[in-house]
């Protein structure tokens, strides 16, 4: 299979190890992963604002670019949900209408790309740590992903995975954390509390934005705890 992976804003800019990971997961599992540059911004940002026309600007390169992609691999929650949900409501009643919707049936989040489409749980991966998962709340709450990260931790090797008994907000929210910092950091200092009552060495996530956000105020609290992405986790060895 052809696997056209799309690569978030934050875990291109921030988190480059965890899309060479995706790449690499994929490739091992034998199929051809193709990268477009033309593709940046799923359009997000402005969205979430309000601002749909802008979106669209930023989103129709997006889609012509995916129209002939047999698979759409997103390594985001996030950005998954606003292929697979919101670009057929973002170009609905235009002439994009019916090539979003079809987009959005090819569109997979990494962890259900290969749970629910490839039928993979083991990867052989070795991650001898004590972890805890974050579900970002685009995957968990318009994805329904939640499942599928915890049945690909479950194989990895050394790995003891325990679960926060607050499941909560990370509290990034995008533009939420531009326009009420105080909120969201109180919000992730929530977060950051039950990770810490798990014993976790590491908070793993499939989207790169909240685990920039934990890592940031976990940094600053000085706390020993880490974040890593999951695909990172799977590509060990």
């Amino acid at each position: 299979m052809t696997v056209t992976l799309f690569i978030p804003c934050f875990m291109d800019a921030l988190y480059p190890r965890a899309g060479i990971s995706m790449v690499e997961i994929l490739e091992r599992l034998g199929h051809h992963v193709v990268c477009p540059e033309e593709i940046a911004c799923c359009g997000q940002p402005p969205f979430n604002s309000g601002y749909h026309a802008e979106a669209r600007n930023i989103a129709t390169p997006v889609l012509e670019k995916l129209a002939d992609a047999e698979a759409v691999v997103i390594g985001s929650g996030s950005c998954g949900a606003m292929v697979k949900n919101f670009y057929p409501e973002l170009f609905k009643e235009t002439r994009h209408a019916q090539l979003a919707k079809q987009v959005a049936a090819r569109t997979w989040e990494f962890s259900d790309f290969l749970v629910s489409k490839l039928g993979v749980t083991n990867l052989g991966a070795k991650f001898p740590h004590k972890v805890t998962f974050h579900d970002g709340c685009h995957g968990l709450r318009e994805l329904g992903i939640h499942q599928q990260p915890r049945a690909l931790l479950t194989n990895v090797r050394g790995l003891e995975l325990v679960e926060m008994t607050e499941v909560s907000c990370c509290g990034f929210g995008g533009t939420f954390a531009a326009k009420f910092p105080m909120i969201s950091t109180a919000m992730g200092e929530v977060k950051c509390a039950a990770a810490a009552e798990t014993g976790a060495e590491y908070i793993v996530s499939s989207d790169s934005s909240c685990l920039m956000h934990i890592q940031g105020l976990l940094s600053r609290q000085g706390k020993p705890t880490k974040t890593i992405s999951l695909a990172e986790v799977l590509n060990t060895r």
